[in-house]
């Protein structure tokens, strides 16, 4: 777990720790931040906040273990580029695989400002030996709400932002067909050492990540418990949930658009066509934005010639286009289907849910809250209903 200024939350996230059902796991934690924030006016409320989460811990009487690597106190806090989230939780990670006597203990990635219930450990645990097989597991979250409503509006925008992506990459059973959150991650000690670990991104570690394990094998995307992350605005990471929720505050979602679900159909022609890419030569929808990206007119003829198969084919196709150029993809055809996130949302919901979706609105920023409540909650069941029919768990 990394910590960075999360006092607040961090002696709760302790006790959903301590009354585990599951009681075999040690606790690793990196207290973080740049060393240089203790000379800084603006940064140094950081440091201070650090010191207090590591007299926390190191005080605390918790039935489970806890070891600290302290990146915050006096010289100890990162020194140049290398630092952030994505570094915290790579010398967390790390660490973990390093101590590890068994390759089939399991990594479970948590944040301080995150809840989970009594069973959370238990169910991860139990299912890993379900399904031996996967790589890693995503776990499904609920943001609760708050009792600001600006606060709550800009969360209810957002998770309906990542709950139509998630959708529309199921609907099209595309691989990458996962929400990357770092609370929300568990994977066995043995894949974590196979990929080479985690990538220390600045932010967006998650997503990185798991696009990763996703390449090495299989990210099972349902169990029977969820995670809980706290709606907060949080400009301590470039990009993610409190960065989004800020730019949302400030009436800027352009970053976190509606996709219009036909641009996924463009996404899923695409994969399809790969078993006969290794056949002939044929024209796929996404061939102008790969040939751009990729700054080559020939995306697919090294992958035809360093493969010996078509399934070794299509594997190869589907770790070059991966989460990351899919999102590009979207990010750069949307603007052109000159809708806004209001249309895309309503013909997305009747495309799919023509009978059954709940009232829809005619504009997000003025709209009851209790109607953005509603539909965040109709697009969560339908993708927990669509996570747990996924095919890995058939």
């Amino acid at each position: 777990m990394p910590v960075m200024a999360e006092y607040e939350y961090l002696p709760t996230l302790l006790e959903c720790l301590e009354n585990q059902s599951f009681q075999n796991f040690k606790l690793v934690v990196c207290v973080n931040q740049p060393d240089d924030y203790r000379f800084n006016p603006n940064k140094i409320h950081i440091y201070e906040d650090n010191q207090k989460c590591l007299s926390l811990l190191k005080s605390s009487s918790y039935s489970f273990d806890i070891e600290i690597i302290d990146r915050s106190s006096t010289d100890m806090g990162w020194k140049g580029k290398h630092c952030g989230v994505g570094q915290a939780r790579k010398t967390v990670m790390d660490a973990i695989a390093r101590e590890a006597k068994n390759n089939d203990d399991i990594i479970v990635s948590l944040d301080a400002d995150t809840l989970f219930g009594t069973d959370y450990l238990e169910v991860i645990a139990q299912t890993f030996l379900d399904y031996s097989y996967i790589a890693a597991l995503s776990v499904p979250y609920y943001h609760p709400l708050t009792q600001d409503e600006i606060t709550n509006r800009c969360i209810l925008r957002y998770e309906i932002y990542m709950r139509v992506y998630a959708l529309n990459m199921l609907f099209i059973h595309n691989p990458y067909a996962f929400t990357a959150i770092g609370s929300a991650m568990a994977l066995r000690v043995d894949i974590y050492r196979k990929v080479g670990g985690i990538t220390p991104h600045r932010a967006g570690e998650d997503f990185y990540f798991l696009q990763k394990l996703r390449k090495h094998g299989s990210v099972l995307t349902w169990c029977p418990a969820k995670i809980y992350p706290a709606a907060r605005f949080s400009d301590r990471v470039i990009f993610g949930t409190g960065p989004a929720m800020i730019r949302g505050r400030e009436g800027h979602w352009e970053a976190y658009p509606i996709f219009h679900h036909s641009l996924f159909d463009t996404v899923k022609i695409t994969f399809e066509a790969f078993s006969r890419l290794y056949l002939e030569k044929i024209k796929t929808p996404m061939d102008v934005f790969l040939e751009d990206i990729f700054r080559t007119s020939d995306i697919w003829g090294p992958l035809r010639k360093n493969s010996s198969e078509i399934k070794s084919f299509v594997k190869a196709c589907t770790q070059k286009i991966d989460a990351l150029r899919i999102l590009q993809f979207l990010k750069k055809y949307h603007p052109q289907i000159k809708k806004s996130d209001e249309i895309c949302l309503k013909e997305f919901m009747m495309h799919y849910f023509p009978e059954s979706h709940p009232a829809l609105i005619e504009s997000f920023d003025t709209c009851n809250i209790n109607a953005l409540q509603e539909i965040r909650d109709f697009l969560t069941m339908k993708e927990y209903s669509y996570r747990q029919h996924h095919p890995l768990l058939q």
